[in-house]
């Protein structure tokens, strides 16, 4: 495509030099800039790109996109925001691929993960071709590929949604994040469903207050569309039992399905029966009930799992269906997951890294507990610091012994992390073992015979980043050792 082809999309911009040169690759990093790249200069929070556009020169680049003039021999497209010229040029380039496929988003701070491979899954069994992104990773059609951010930058979502589009991908269920939403990194993407989990404290280090987290949040379903009759139905899927419906309610102009344990939910949980295999519950839609026995455990995954149902029938999957797969989900990895071990102490392994979903996976262990609780904790680095006391007052509220531990680090002082997550304790039934691999063992060590130990935070993580340096490290496996060698 040539350049001045591929720039009329733009509403407004300024050629700084002339040329029209064919395009016939993007970048927005210099390091995979190619013979005949678009270049966009993208400012970050600590990159910014305009500084590497000779960089990008040299590497090959043909045009640049920018937000300032730049001395360099090529041409330059002067443009008011990069991000959003990036989101419109990388959309109209690879042809408005998300416009061809079924799209499902799901926001909020926790169950984003779970909810999208539910959904995926019952897609998948319903003989669609189906696709996820999120934390994990960007899989579809037997490829896997690794993700940097929970939602990809707009450029990366462009390319993966024209691979997706080309390899016969018919529906896409991805996680947004708030960050993605506010820095426009799904600017571009047509979703036809979105889907509201829950809104608790997180993200503070990045939003400031929970009132912007959650317009953060909102930012999805008031881009879902404002008209009627185009052909297609766009839905929001909310869950009116928490406190931010009537917020995010306000926020979309879609016709709206609502699910939770409130009477008044469009699909409804009633008679909940957790157990240390999986929770039972009936579903309640209209004047029919349904009974469903899920193999994950936990109130949380209930909404998890109501989630999935209502976004699946929202997009037309029938409620025979829906219920037959997603009573045959084995597990999410990383979320609730047991360690597979036979061993007299229980280990579980669980993502929960906000005060809520640590909350809610301790609250659950309760519910089965035979004996004492324990759980290995810590917080991540160069995030909200303020979850930090509160994620440990949790902890020693609803566990017997509880051994703060470093997460990742990253360029603080683990030990002042610590000191922060200390704050929030009262009582002497707690260690503090800086080394995550030291704690695992201790807890382990000092179980008794039905002891169940929660390892929270990192879930399916492989890594630990402290530092500048990321280490192999994954909690399960620990979990796995220390258990095999101590019992």
């Amino acid at each position: 495509m040539l350049l001045h082809d591929l720039i009329d999309v733009l509403p407004s911009y300024k050629m700084v030099s002339e040329g029209n040169p064919p395009i016939s690759h993007l970048a927005m990093d210099n390091r995979k800039v190619e013979k005949g790249s678009l270049f966009f200069c993208i400012r970050g929070y600590t990159v910014d790109g305009h500084t590497f556009a000779k960089q990008a020169v040299e590497a090959g680049a043909v045009a640049i996109v920018a937000e300032e003039d730049l001395n360099v021999s090529i041409p330059v497209i002067k443009v008011r925001d990069s991000k959003r010229a990036m989101a419109l040029i990388s959309a109209s380039y690879y042809h408005f691929p998300s416009t061809r496929m079924h799209m499902i988003g799901v926001t909020g701070t926790n169950g984003k993960t779970t909810t999208t491979h539910l959904i995926q899954q019952i897609l998948s069994d319903h003989q669609i071709e189906t696709g996820i992104i999120g934390t994990m990773y960007m899989k579809y059609k037997g490829k896997q590929v690794e993700v940097k951010n929970t939602t990809p930058d707009a450029l990366t979502l462009q390319h993966g949604f024209a691979d997706m589009y080309e390899m016969g991908v018919e529906a896409v269920t991805m996680e947004v994040s708030s960050h993605a939403l506010e820095m426009g990194r799904v600017h571009g993407v047509d979703f036809n469903i979105g889907v509201f989990t829950n809104l608790t404290q997180d993200h503070l280090d990045f939003h400031k207050t929970m009132e912007n987290y959650g317009r953060a949040k909102g930012l999805l379903f008031a881009q879902l569309g404002n008209g009627y009759g185009n052909g297609k139905q766009n839905i929001a899927v909310l869950n009116c039992d928490d406190a931010h419906f009537d917020k995010l309610e306000t926020m979309t102009a879609v016709p709206i399905l609502t699910y939770g344990l409130s009477e008044h939910a469009d699909y409804r949980a009633i008679n909940v029966h957790i157990h240390e295999s999986g929770t039972d519950f009936q579903l309640v839609k209209g004047n029919d009930i349904y009974d469903i026995s899920l193999k994950l455990t936990g109130r949380f995954s209930v909404y998890n799992a109501l989630a999935a149902i209502t976004a699946a029938a929202a997009s037309g999957v029938p409620i025979t269906s829906i219920i037959n797969s997603i009573s045959n989900v084995q597990g999410i990895s990383g979320r609730f997951e047991k360690v597979d071990v036979d061993s007299p102490v229980h280990v579980i392994v669980d993502y929960a890294h906000t005060p809520d979903s640590l909350k809610n996976a301790l609250e659950t262990i309760k519910e089965f507990a035979k004996k004492k609780i324990a759980v290995v904790v810590g917080c991540g680095g160069d995030r909200d610091r303020t979850k930090r006391p509160e994620m440990a007052r949790i902890a020693e509220e609803l566990a017997d012994y509880v051994y703060l531990t470093s997460d990742n680090p990253r360029s603080e002082d683990p030990q002042a992390i610590l000191e922060d997550m200390e704050k929030g304790l009262s009582k002497n039934t707690y260690s503090v073992i800086e080394n995550r691999k030291e704690a695992i063992y201790a807890a382990v060590r000092q179980a008794k015979k039905d002891d169940i130990i929660l390892i929270a935070g990192k879930g399916h993580e492989t890594y630990q980043i402290i530092g500048n340096t990321t280490y192999d490290f994954d909690d399960r496996l620990v979990a796995k050792e220390a258990l095999e060698e101590c019992f």
